[in-house]
């Protein structure tokens, strides 16, 4: 009968003595039946299986070696049976010798010496462990009886205890990493938009420059260590222990991760933790848990890949798993997480830091896509990693959505005092610019997601993403840009509602003025909104403001210029200088009136503002000036001209350059 191999346990027992052979098991009559394999043992320590143990012990210059290359003959010489099934051979004395110079080793070891001290040393126990496993094997092949199995029983209880030895050393070697070498990432550095308020514009922030790789090592182990555990794994692997030596690594390297992690700043948070948490603490959180992903993806991850290539060079899947399984476990870590953002109350100040999250959850699938992570294990890590990047799209893309209501939600009745920039305006605005700074990320969630409820695009045809504008000007569609558009529509229709809100019909087209100039200048500000938009809504935008502008100076001055006609001056063909007193006392009347109320009126865009008063000024001043120069002389002959004539050409100019500044200096403000 074939005997099985010797029993291991992943607790390795110190005085476990494995599969135990019966030494009464064999066959009747089996020892008169076998084929006894005879030796010449012509040079020093070489041995057959009628040499004498005590004579072969006693010999002082026997070494291990000589020993072993004798039990390499016995060996051998087994290999050269044909049928095996009923002929058990005798095991000769030097396999005893060969069995208690291993084991006093082992007691070596045990006591003083360190495994890994003295390589030669260490490279022979090795060769001579590989033996034994040999000679296990071998004599498993044949039935067994009272030689065979006596053999068989102390061969598999001194690989035992060499293992037990083995496994120990493997533990402590590997434990042995100083893991203070790698970077000190505790201060995250801020995403693109760290932050977003709807009442202010918050700083554009660039990631800086992180330390390269090769700056950081982890894990620090020296090349001697790394050697040693090499020696250590093929040994146990060759010897049939693979689940013990993998079990060891495992556990040592992922609580080895952990603590990296830990060390790092990134902890363990629960989800109802997460739930309980203010955002603004877990912006910090977030932060934190980007920088370590991305650290772990240039550092940590190929450290630990390179690790297990080195100490399982001989068992190339073997390091594969592993890693594999390190890999995951830390993934998971990094996934919880994600998922316990992705369950939060969604607002839109959460869309940055959400993205910024897919984008490091995107960037690290690449790490396991190539040909080396071809196993199940793989396609299991790689499915967690997409499908938290799933979940975090969805929230994206629904929160970007809710942006549409946001608008549609804005509906109050008091309008912005002095036609300034109204707060929805600048918030969404700002809110685009931000979110264009991530257009492709965008683009990749709304293409993945699309069909999510409450988007422009729900119901419609699935689109392709194209970047960039058509020939003439017009931008190429993608699902993304469809709701950026839908946006767009969305507050116009908004701020033509507010501007109905002013009485003064010009005061109104200040207040569309200055919000379409706001957002035109957004536009033009921002390369990727402005692309994805494109030049035919940018020319349509400002063909709207020229509108208002032309709408404002017939509503502002069509009345005032009036004064300045000449038609109805004259009575019974003569000029009539009441009526001509009255014109210029209406002209003054009129404009202190306009001055008094349109310097409260506020035009932030400096080039907007000069533009309106240019124009002004082009329209006012001239036809003042004209009409002073032409009927002035026939007042100045009078008593008290200047009560008439109030205003020189030359103070027109200089009062209309007050205007639009929102604080007057020599009139009182008043609110709209």
């Amino acid at each position: 009968m074939e005997k099985p191999p010797p029993e291991k346990s992943g607790s390795f027992s110190r005085n476990g003595n494995g599969n135990q052979m019966d030494d009464n098991s064999g066959p009747a009559g089996a020892e008169s039946e076998a084929v006894h394999v005879k030796f010449d043992c012509q040079q020093p320590g070489e041995c057959g299986p009628n040499s004498n143990l005590e004579e072969h012990s006693s010999d002082p210059e026997l070494s291990l070696p000589q020993v072993r290359k004798d039990v390499d003959r016995f060996l051998e010489s087994l290999s050269t049976i044909n049928d095996a099934s009923n002929n058990p051979p005798d095991v000769p004395s030097c396999v005893e010798s060969f069995l208690e110079m291993v084991q006093k080793i082992i007691t070596k070891y045990d006591s003083n010496a360190k495994f890994g001290q003295e390589q030669e040393d260490d490279s022979s126990f090795i060769e001579s462990l590989n033996c034994i496993s040999k000679l296990i094997k071998v004599l498993g092949e044949f039935p067994s009886n009272s030689t065979t199995a006596s053999c068989f029983n102390r061969a598999s209880t001194i690989l035992h205890l060499a293992m037990s030895l083995l496994d120990s050393e493997f533990r402590l070697a590997l434990e042995s990493c100083n893991q203070g070498n790698s970077a000190d990432l505790k201060s995250p550095k801020p995403s693109k938009q760290a932050s977003f308020s709807y009442r202010q514009e918050s700083a554009y922030c660039v990631i800086p420059e992180s330390k390269t790789s090769e700056d950081v090592e982890f894990p620090a182990y020296a090349s001697e260590a790394i050697s040693k555990m090499n020696r250590i794994a093929t040994a146990m692997i060759s010897s049939g222990y693979e689940s013990e030596c993998c079990m060891v690594y495992n556990m040592a390297r992922r609580n080895a991760f952990s603590s990296e992690l830990d060390r790092l700043g990134f902890e363990n948070i629960s989800i109802e933790d997460v739930q309980k948490m203010q955002w603004q603490s877990l912006e910090g959180v977030i932060s934190m848990w980007i920088t370590v992903i991305k650290h772990s993806s240039s550092v940590l991850f190929s450290g630990e890949r390179k690790l297990c290539s080195s100490i399982f060079s001989e068992h190339p899947s073997i390091s594969q798993t592993l890693f594999c399984h390190i890999a995951l476990a830390v993934a998971v870590r990094f996934v919880n997480f994600s998922d316990a953002i992705a369950l939060t109350k969604r607002s839109a100040e959460k869309l940055f830091k959400i993205l910024d999250m897919y984008e490091a959850l995107r960037d690290l699938i690449p790490f396991f896509d190539d040909d080396a992570c071809s196993s199940e294990c793989y396609e299991e890590l790689k499915s967690e990693i997409w499908a938290a990047k799933g979940r975090l799209g969805e929230v994206a893309v629904s929160i970007f959505c809710d942006l549409e209501n946001s608008i549609r939600r804005d509906n109050g009745r008091t309008p912005v005092p002095s036609g300034a920039v109204h707060p929805l305006t600048r918030f969404t605005m700002n809110y685009l610019k931000y979110a264009c700074e991530y257009k492709d990320t965008l683009e990749q969630v709304f293409q993945k997601h699309q069909k999510i409820e409450g988007c422009a695009n729900s119901n419609g045809p699935v689109l392709d993403t194209k970047n960039g504008a058509n020939d003439d000007g017009t931008p190429k569609t993608s699902p993304f840009s469809v709701q950026l558009n839908s946006i767009m529509d969305l507050l116009d229709e908004n701020l033509d509602m507010k501007s109905k809100l002013y009485r003064d019909p010009a005061l109104r087209c200040i207040f569309l003025m200055n919000n379409g100039r706001y957002i035109l200048q957004k536009i033009k500000g921002s390369d990727e909104i402005h692309e994805m938009m494109g030049d035919t809504w940018c020319r349509k935008r400002s063909s709207d403001l020229r509108q208002h502008h032309k709408a404002y100076t017939r509503e502002t001055w069509t009345r005032l210029l009036q004064c300045l006609n000449h038609d109805g001056l004259m009575t019974n063909g003569k000029l009539s200088k009441t009526i001509l007193k009255e014109r210029f006392k209406m002209f003054s009347a009129m404009f202190d009136e306009i001055h008094r109320t349109q310097s409260t009126w506020v035009v932030s865009d400096e080039q907007l503002q000069s533009e309106l008063r240019i124009s002004v000024s082009a329209v006012v001043t001239p036809a003042y000036r004209s009409f002073v120069g032409r009927f002035q002389q026939y007042l100045t002959s009078g008593r008290q001209p200047d009560k008439y004539i109030k205003y020189q050409p030359e103070d027109i100019e200089n009062l209309i350059d007050e205007l639009f500044d929102g604080n007057p200096t020599s009139m009182a403000r008043r609110r709209t």
